[in-house]
């Protein structure tokens, strides 16, 4: 499979974990229940990583490696207590598109901070996320 293939499912199963978590975050304290399902995570990937990886290759992580995986997993926590708190609050057909958002972003840290070129295709497809965003979330 190609990264088309693997991104496809990721958005299928960002999509799943929209809906399980609204269903789940009802009558709770929302940071609690980020929690739950980051445990899972946490567990289920150690568990893949264990399983398919040599152990001995996290001695070759460099100290940068180390620190932005480190900050890279701070800010999907304060990414998913954010968005947790939101489906607590908003209803998930307007918030899911709200939080794609982050494909705007990410294009534009991109060209930022990595010097990714950022092409007319870049910058109208951004364009047609933000609006299909707003348009998606407006009331």
């Amino acid at each position: 499979m190609n990264w088309l293939h693997w991104s496809l499912l990721s958005a299928f199963f960002a999509g799943l974990t929209t809906i399980l978590a609204k269903v789940g975050v009802a009558d709770v304290d929302s940071n609690l229940a980020t929690a739950v399902p980051t445990t899972i995570v946490l567990v289920f990937t150690w568990g893949i990583a264990l399983a398919t990886t040599n152990t001995g290759a996290l001695q070759m992580f460099s100290k940068r490696t180390w620190v932005f995986l480190a900050l890279s997993g701070l800010a999907t926590g304060l990414s998913w207590l954010c968005y947790f708190r939101a489906l607590q609050l908003g209803e998930a057909s307007r918030v899911a598109p709200v939080d794609k958002l982050s494909v705007v972003f990410a294009m534009a840290l991109a060209g930022l901070f990595l010097h990714e070129k950022l092409t007319l295709q870049h910058w109208i497809g951004g364009a047609f996320v933000l609006i299909g965003a707003v348009v998606l979330a407006w009331k």
